[in-house]
């Protein structure tokens, strides 16, 4: 299964932040929408970064409450790891596990941003696809009479 399908599946609705808002406003986005991270864009609309959870709550173990009138900038992960929609199910799950984290940006040939997936949506396809084939296998052994 595709990167793509789960694109195709969460719909189009892409959540974002600038690198210039305070860690407060990104709270509050993380918060609102529940999700754990959100891409990061300049003011050209290209992806510079991504803010999660991770780096909300290593920020406020590091600098206290003060945290929160810092800027995105200063927290987000700049090195991001990204995956392609043509890109299989199992090499984002690679790469989340290679890299631990939960969540990876989507971007096409060209970079330019089209969705954010995560751990869990990365579960969910797998979890389908291992039923599907469950019960393509089930349908075949009832098919033969139940001799393989």
């Amino acid at each position: 299964m595709s990167i793509q399908k789960i694109i195709d599946r969460k719909g189009s609705r892409l959540i974002t932040i600038r690198a210039e808002d305070t860690l407060e406003t990104a709270a509050m986005l993380l918060t609102s929408n529940n999700i754990g991270a959100v891409p990061v864009r300049d003011a050209g609309g290209a992806m510079v970064g991504v803010m999660s959870e991770r780096d909300l709550v290593r920020g406020y173990a590091e600098n206290g409450a003060a945290v929160m009138s810092f800027t995105v900038q200063d927290l987000m992960t700049a090195e991001v790891t990204s995956v392609q929609p043509g890109e299989s199910v199992k090499a984002a799950m690679e790469k989340m596990s290679k890299r631990h984290i939960r969540h990876l940006p989507v971007v096409d040939e060209n970079g330019a941003l089209l969705g954010m997936i995560s751990q869990r949506d990365v579960m969910e396809s797998r979890l389908q696809q291992t039923e599907m084939e469950t019960d393509e296998l089930r349908a075949y052994a009832i098919a033969s009479g139940g001799n393989l």
